[in-house]
Formats: C-alpha cells, sequence, structure tokens
C-alpha cells in the first residue's frame, strides 16, 4: 500500500490529518474488498489552489472542498473484475499497485465545514477523504438514489473507524 501525501500549502499541515488519511484509505479500501494491493496520492491545498484546479479541470472558478480524480474505469462501481484487462493503464509497473488516483483535499474547507457543522476538523478531513476514496472506486451523487448509497458506505467507514459527528477529540 502506498499513501503519498503532499503538502502545497506554506505552513504544516497537522501530523494527525496524516494519519487520518492513512487510516480512512486503508479502510476504505478493506470495506471495498478491494484484491489489489493500491496506490493513492492525497495533496493537501487552500481556496486559492483548490479554485485553480477546479476550475482547470472541471471548469468550475470556484473553491470546493475535495476534489477526487480516478484512475480506474469500473465497468461496474467497485467492481475490480476487468482492471487486469489494463494492466499498463491502471497498475504500476514498479510496485504492480493498483493507481486508485488522486485526491486534492482543501484545509481551508476542513476548518470552516467542521466549525460549521459542528464536529472537529478530525471528522470533517476523514469524511472528505472517505468520500473522494468512494469516488475513486466509482461512486458519485449525480442523482438522489447514488447520493443516497454514497452517504451510506461513507458513515459505514468513519462510524466503522470511529470518525463520528459526536467524536471530540481534535486533531493536533
Amino acid at each position: 500500500m502506498s499513501i503519498f501525501i503532499e503538502n502545497e500549502l506554506d505552513t504544516d499541515i497537522p501530523k494527525d490529518y496524516e494519519d487520518i488519511i492513512k487510516d480512512i484509505v486503508n479502510s476504505a479500501i478493506e470495506y471495498m474488498k478491494c484484491p489489489y494491493e493500491c496506490e493513492v496520492n492525497v495533496i493537501f491545498t487552500d481556496n486559492d489552489g483548490i479554485k485553480e484546479i477546479n476550475n482547470l479541470h472541471r471548469g468550475i472558478n470556484s473553491p470546493t472542498d475535495v476534489l477526487s480524480f480516478p484512475m480506474c474505469e469500473f465497468d461496474t462501481i467497485g467492481n475490480f473484475d476487468n482492471l487486469e484487462n489494463n494492466p499498463l493503464e491502471f497498475f504500476n509497473q514498479d510496485t504492480g499497485e493498483l493507481m486508485l488516483g488522486d485526491i486534492i483535499l482543501n484545509i481551508d474547507r476542513i476548518k470552516s465545514q467542521a466549525q460549521e457543522y459542528g464536529h472537529t476538523r478530525r471528522r470533517e478531513c476523514a469524511f472528505l477523504t472517505a468520500h473522494s476514496m468512494l469516488h475513486l472506486f466509482g461512486y458519485d451523487h449525480v442523482d438522489d438514489e447514488e447520493r443516497i448509497i454514497m452517504e451510506q458506505k461513507q458513515e459505514e467507514i468513519l462510524t466503522k473507524k470511529g470518525y463520528t459527528r459526536d467524536d471530540k477529540k481534535e486533531v493536533n
């Protein structure tokens, strides 16, 4: 398992965020019963940085809380059966790991949304990571049916690892 965490900020990110990300990425992979060792890239940025990325890749000139860039194309959401048909496209040739994709986290939104929703930054970082991991596995929330399924799965991943809305343990 390779989880690469990059910081594009001028300030350090809390060490706890790295631990949370690793915990949730591993939990999501286990939850999805992924049969492969995986590679995930996580980048921390701020409102300005994610606004630029959002505009470049999605044509939306505003900041968002998280962006996901999946590397795999699932025939069926979360079904790994056909990935080996394209090993050069989906697997790192040096490590053999399945390259799930990139997660871009907005540190400004982690702080503001935690306050807005009345939970900890720890829980918000975990939530955004779980949400993004499900996108990397092919889930989306375009319509209500998909949104409900995705929200249920996010909550199951978070609850299993103890990242609940009433959690009072904050990041250092």
